[in-house]
């Protein structure tokens, strides 16, 4: 399905290389795309994203905000995935470096907790992805 409330559009310095790292490594599948406009309207499970070449077709620009590496500084795009362990597997070969590491992290949410196993990694523009897998809900440890 296309069209969540809530779809973030990155502009990438580089159409292909972008787009060969969100399909061929982190596991996107193309919806649809404008190659003309190096534009594409990606998805992973119910997660979606578009990404659009800087300089070709439409690019958003502030001018007192130039585009420069690292994009998206302060902000990291939370995608869920049903497992990230093959996604781990094909970046360790392809030498891309995470950062953090995989981790379990659990958080506050009212009065229980829930589990993430996630990592950081950065695309080749800098933006920063937060994969993760669910690990349900537990009761919140009483502090002593």
């Amino acid at each position: 399905m296309i069209g969540n409330a809530l779809v973030p559009e990155l502009a990438v310095s580089d159409w292909l290389a972008s787009r060969a790292f969100y399909c061929d490594l982190i596991g996107f599948a193309v919806a649809y795309e404008r190659p003309e406009e190096g534009f594409s309207y990606l998805t992973l499970g119910e997660a979606q994203l578009m990404i659009d070449q800087i300089g070709i077709g439409r690019t958003f620009e502030i001018e007192e905000a130039p585009l420069e590496k690292p994009f998206g500084l302060g902000l990291n795009l939370q995608i869920r995935v049903p497992s990230v362990d093959d996604i781990l597997t094909r970046l360790a070969a392809a030498g891309v470096v995470l950062y953090p590491p995989l981790e379990e992290k659990w958080y506050r949410r009212d009065d229980h907790e829930v589990g993430n196993r996630q990592f950081v990694v950065a695309d080749p523009d800098g933006y920063l992805l937060r994969l993760f897998e669910d690990l349900g809900a537990r009761d919140i440890t009483p502090v002593l």
